[in-house]
């Protein structure tokens, strides 16, 4: 079952449009990766989802449940972390979740098992310290804790790692990668890697539509194995076999990379480097990266 469905959403700020016919559908118990340069209109997405900000058309189904702006239900289902979450920074995190779940009519006794639950489950279980000193990693793990407090089936998360450092980062990331058994996890980021590490399916927004959307193992056997990179012992003979093979791309003082090439191509190339006795430290077949297909998809 979709978790979350967005069918023909389109979203315009004056002349300006943002979301142009929009649609993607994320499964029960995936991570999902929501990619797409900054400005591209992800929060604007996730803002419209959480009923936040008026759509012009189109249709969002969170748990079967339509979006509605303003009074929307279907936040029921879903915990949210902004890029920064703000905090009362006089409490500790316990005080900070108890009081989020008395907000939402949680029992008390409730509260304190799932805040205790969850703040282990983060790392926080044993700092009894004031939010004042908190790092940015920290708060963002106190983020996340308050966004599943009510156990929600979907949660969201606007760019959860663009300002941390690689330890919190790493952190956060294990976090969510951690909850997906209990929840649904969708995330937007510029960051690749980090969908690399954690993500099932991704989906690439370009020019206010999905360019591009699937398992990750879908997406990298795009243009699988049409790039060609060689490695040589010397720069005079990466400069030689250029000279032989045209077409190549100087990447380093020895490498070589040759582009939309074929199991042909690169047999051809093995017999040019046997005939001219042309010694290799490698010769690979690349997949390309993620970098390389989101770079495609935006054309540059």
């Amino acid at each position: 079952m979709d978790i979350l469905r967005i069918s023909h959403v389109t979203k315009a700020f004056g002349t300006k449009k943002v979301l142009n016919d929009l649609n993607f559908s994320v499964p029960e118990h995936s991570v999902y990766g929501f990619i797409g340069q900054n400005g591209t209109g992800k929060t604007t997405t996730m803002k419209i989802v959480l009923g936040l900000l008026e759509r012009d058309q189109g249709e969002i189904l969170v748990n079967g449940e339509n979006v509605t702006f303003g009074q929307n239900n279907a936040n029921q289902y879903i915990g949210y972390l902004p890029d920064v979450p703000e905090f009362y920074d006089f409490m500790t995190s316990l005080e900070y979740l108890t009081m989020c779940g008395q907000i939402t009519g949680m029992l008390k006794k409730e509260i304190r098992e799932k805040s205790i639950e969850l703040l282990n489950l983060v790392g926080l279980d044993a700092d009894h310290k004031r939010i004042k000193g908190f790092s940015r990693g920290m708060k963002q793990r106190l983020g996340i804790a308050q966004a599943l407090l009510n156990s929600p089936k979907l949660l969201i998360c606007d760019e959860p790692t663009s300002a941390l450092d690689p330890m919190g980062r790493k952190e956060v990331l294990d976090i969510l990668s951690s909850v997906k058994e209990h929840t649904t996890v969708v995330f937007s980021t510029h960051i690749l890697s980090d969908v690399e590490r954690i993500c099932d399916r991704i989906a690439f927004l370009h020019e206010g539509k999905i360019a591009l959307s699937g398992t990750l193992e879908e997406i990298r056997n795009i243009g699988k194995g049409d790039r060609i990179e060689l490695e040589f012992l010397t720069e005079q003979d990466a400069k030689k076999f250029s000279e032989l093979c045209a077409g190549g791309k100087k990447t380093g003082r020895t490498k070589l990379l040759f582009s939309k090439k074929t199991e042909r191509d690169m047999l051809e190339m093995m017999k040019c480097l046997l005939q001219n006795q042309i010694s290799v430290v490698r010769l690979e077949r690349l997949e390309p990266t993620l970098e390389d297909l989101f770079l495609e998809v935006i054309g540059k």
